[in-house]
């Protein structure tokens, strides 16, 4: 997966997560849907986790293609 393609699933994952972002903010999120919104809050980090370590891997000299997804563990978990 290249720099592009993330990008793109990174908005993909946005349009859904607003969708669902404005059914809540309706009083309309049901069942499975918010268990999606945590899914997708996941899956952003570890798209934007991926892409940051890319462009840190190219910067460094490195190959960006080595660079892997991470655990939710590790995603979830950063210090800000």
């Amino acid at each position: 997966m290249n720099d592009q393609d993330i990008l793109q699933r990174i908005q993909h994952l946005v349009t859904e997560e607003h969708e669902l972002t404005q059914l809540r903010e309706e009083g309309k999120l049901e069942g499975d849907q918010h268990e999606r919104m945590r899914e997708l809050e996941v899956n952003l980090d570890q798209c934007w986790d991926l892409l940051r370590q890319r462009r840190a891997r190219r910067h460094a000299g490195l190959n960006p293609d080595d660079a892997q997804v991470r655990s939710e563990d590790i995603v979830e978990h950063y210090q800000q």
